[in-house]
């Protein structure tokens, strides 16, 4: 019986087997932060443990409050800058240097296919895209994962999604993960890996694959995965070709190897739902629940305050291009603050050289530094009690990005339309 790709991942990484359907995996990186990481080091300090498995592999950033807001996040950032400083963690992305952790790590290089990746922020399924087993995890598996390389996890099942046909103008990868979470609910993947096949994936760049995948946790899933494939080559070629590290001669080379992490034809899904995208729409969610999904055309007309572009979700160059597309020569609505924070420093300059940040500006937005800021409510756009934004941001939790806020996901295309109209409204 063929296999699919997880299940190819767990059996190529496990160290252990101590009971039942648990698996121990061999990691090859750890993801770190300044929210959840300090939590874990000051642990381990307290128990006597204040080492790590291998500095190489482990990357830190200050990502979530930066620069730091109150002696509260100043405190989170001095607890991981002096751990990472006192273990020669040299991969550490420091103010003036750091960005958003799903965005910025990708963007080092620092994810192939294959790899097992852990970290304590949900999102770490973001990962997937490029074929590797990736999943957010809690205080204590962060701890052992930092102390000893390894994480035990549950042996998932799959459920495999296959998307083809061709989007029409308008519909963006971030609407196809709203759709199907609406399809299946925020618990239909729960323990299950959320598997992205079809010719849509295929045809799919990897910041739309990163997209999709960021948000399988929304569905409960363990981990969005993508086959790797010539897209995934062309991505990290700068650092395993020979400009890199040298790891392949040609490209030819990297995807022959990079095949054999394909899920079989053969292998066995818990499920397998077939989407034609050519049928799907512009959406956002209402209520507080990703999956409560509904049209842009069904929601239009509904005020906001703000409009937020950003995250580990739609903060990148692609995202940004796509606002700036829709708000060239227009204007923000009068009464409706505008936020844009581009994910990386990298994400900001390549902004700027193309005039997007001049387009962003020129429309009324305020455009911060790269950060996760209002996503989670932590800084730079926290919305007052009652208020609205329409955000590409991945989650709609009551009172996520602001005590008493509401907050409509959505595309980069559709929160700039949004910022124009003044409520909620098709690119």
């Amino acid at each position: 019986m063929g296999k699919t790709l997880a299940q190819k991942i767990f059996e190529s990484h496990v160290v252990d087997k101590p009971f039942g359907e648990a698996w121990v995996l061999k990691l090859d990186r750890v993801f770190c932060h300044e929210i959840t990481t300090p939590v874990a080091i000051n642990d381990l300090v307290s128990r006597g443990m204040d080492t790590v498995f291998d500095p190489d592999k482990i990357k830190a950033v200050i990502d979530h409050v930066t620069p730091a807001k109150d002696s509260k996040t100043a405190e989170q950032g001095r607890v991981i800058r002096k751990w990472a400083e006192r273990h020669a963690i040299k991969d550490f992305f420091d103010i003036g240097k750091n960005g958003v952790c799903h965005a910025i790590f990708p963007e080092k290089g620092f994810v192939r296919p294959g790899f097992t990746v852990i970290m304590g922020d949900s999102h770490t399924c973001t990962h997937g895209a490029f074929g590797a087993f990736a999943a957010g995890v809690g205080t204590t598996d962060l701890e052992v994962g930092i102390l000893k390389g390894v994480c035990a996890f549950q042996y998932p099942g799959t459920i495999r999604f296959e998307l083809d046909g061709k989007f029409p103008c308008g519909v963006t990868p971030k609407d196809a993960i709203l759709s199907i979470i609406k399809m299946i609910g925020v618990n239909g993947a729960t323990n299950k890996v959320m598997e992205f096949a079809g010719s849509a994936i295929d045809s799919m760049s990897m910041e739309g694959r990163m997209t999709m995948c960021n948000m399988a946790i929304e569905a409960g899933g363990t981990s969005g995965v993508c086959m790797p494939d010539a897209v995934t080559v062309d991505y990290l070629w700068k650092f395993i070709g020979p400009e890199g590290e040298g790891v392949y001669r040609t490209k030819e080379e990297a995807l022959a190897d990079f095949k054999k992490w394909h899920s079989d034809p053969d292998a066995q899904y818990d499920a397998v739902h077939k989407i034609d995208v050519s049928t799907l729409s512009p959406v956002a969610t209402f209520g507080f629940k990703p999956d409560q999904v509904k049209t842009i055309k069904e929601l239009a007309g509904t005020k906001v305050d703000q409009v937020y572009i950003g995250s580990c979700t739609n903060g990148r160059i692609e995202d940004l291009r796509q606002a700036a597309a829709v708000l060239k020569a227009k204007s923000v609505a009068p009464g409706v603050r505008g936020i844009v924070s581009p994910a990386t420093p990298a994400v900001y300059q390549q902004a700027m050289e193309e005039g997007i940040i001049k387009i962003f500006m020129d429309a009324g937005f305020c455009v911060t530094n790269p950060t996760c800021g209002a996503c989670l409510g932590m800084s730079n756009g926290v919305l007052a009690d009652g208020e609205v934004c329409a955000s590409t941001t991945n989650r709609n939790f009551f009172g996520r990005m602001g005590k008493g806020g509401t907050v409509h996901l959505m595309s980069p295309a559709s929160a700039a339309a949004t910022a124009i109209a003044g409520s909620i409204c098709e690119a």
